[in-house]
């Protein structure tokens, strides 16, 4: 898929072309390797093009892949993003590869000068729906978007009539008319759905009580950052079977983690996650999915030690009960030697210290902030993904 291209001042120009179907990816993915090889033993050849060619591959190889990855996001135009598990291993990887793009663009890292970088979503515009409070998720949204260009505007209970006096099959089709895309975070996940099913522009599910894709993004990522490939890694899950751990699952799964999980009697995850998670376990060739009760059982030999609240938003009248029933499951050093040498830990925010410790909380083993940082790159990559904006 690469053509170089030799001038009279023996220049070479790389064409990316844009890959059409996840197919025609695979088959481009190891044409690249095929040519990577080829002109690395150019390399050395005393022809000045095939020289600079090759040489200019060594160096931005991992830009081309990144390329590569990103033109696969071609077919998500226009696409709900509701759970992780719609997604295709190919749009998956697009996303997590587009995020880093945007990281190196737009981060305070960057030499790119902010007034003149790229805003591919000018006149562009999207609507967050907040049933349920934010940190990350509105100032992540909302910066996101202006840095590509567009405008986000907040929509609280107290601004809308959404639930009150209009249905969410109006509020989908109204709010459809004005803005380019629809972020929601909400409480039931039927909601997400009926906004979905109704609304004529891509809908963002930025949490629901049964899903959560937007902070499996950010998680991989921040993964991704420290390990390089996380194939092979074991993820250990600590606390509630929620809408976190949900995608989390079935993120990891898909990149060829095995997934380990501990929960106590009665606060398990989705039987249904759970079997289509063990689906993807088989597709991508990694352990079966281990379940337990025991909190050290779970986390012996793990890489990724993740947990979440246990008192979500909505259940503040269970708290002295959930407390006493997730006693042992506290993140701390002592839980953390059990996982294997180098091991990390994740936790979505905010949390509170009965969950984790500060000892770890704010350890080098610690990832949260990175990965708070995440949610930011990642929610830009799918708003443009769905915008056909890459």
């Amino acid at each position: 898929f690469f053509a170089v291209h030799r001038h009279e001042d023996y220049r070479c120009h790389f064409h990316l072309f844009k890959v059409q179907s996840s197919t025609h990816f695979t088959k481009r993915y190891r044409a690249f390797h095929s040519i990577e090889s080829m002109l690395s033993s150019l390399r050395y050849m005393n022809q000045p093009a095939a020289r600079f060619a090759a040489e200019t591959l060594a160096k931005s190889g991992g830009y081309a892949k990144r390329a590569m990855s990103i033109s696969a996001l071609s077919g998500f135009e226009g696409k709900n993003f509701i759970s992780i598990d719609q997604l295709s291993n190919e749009e998956l990887r697009g996303l997590l590869d587009l995020s880093k793009k945007y990281r190196d663009t737009y981060g305070k890292g960057s030499t790119v000068e902010p007034t003149t970088a790229p805003k591919p979503l000018t006149g562009q515009s999207v609507s967050m729906i907040f049933q349920k409070r934010s940190t990350r998720t509105r100032v992540s949204s909302e910066t996101g978007m202006s840095l590509l260009g567009g405008h986000s505007l907040f929509l609280g209970p107290s601004d809308i009539q959404l639930g009150v006096n209009e249905s969410m099959r109006d509020t989908a089709l109204v709010l459809s008319r004005f803005n380019s895309v629809i972020l929601a975070r909400v409480f039931a996940h039927n909601d997400i759905l009926e906004l979905s099913k109704h609304a004529t522009v891509p809908v963002i599910n930025a949490l629901s009580d049964m899903h959560h894709p937007l902070q499996t993004l950010a998680d991989l990522m921040a993964l991704e950052d420290h390990f390089g490939d996380v194939r092979g890694k074991t993820l250990a899950w600590v606390g509630d079977g929620n809408n976190v751990l949900h995608d989390l699952m079935l993120g990891g799964a898909k990149l060829g983690m095995n997934i380990r999980i501990a929960t106590p009697d009665g606060y398990e995850e989705d039987a249904g996650v759970l079997e289509t998670t063990k689906k993807l376990a088989a597709e991508n060739s990694t352990e079966d999915v281990f379940r337990t009760t025991v909190a050290s059982e779970a986390v012996k030999g793990s890489d990724v030690v993740v947990t979440d609240t246990w008192v979500s938003m909505g259940q503040e009248s269970e708290y002295e009960k959930r407390v006493q029933e997730f006693d042992g499951y506290q993140v701390n050093a002592s839980l953390m030697k059990q996982a294997n040498p180098g091991a990390v830990f994740l936790h979505c925010l905010p949390r509170h210290p009965e969950e984790v410790s500060d000892e770890v909380f704010y350890s080098d083993q610690s990832l949260v902030f990175p990965e708070a940082e995440n949610r930011m790159w990642t929610v830009m990559a799918v708003m443009a993904a769905q915008l056909g904006k890459l």
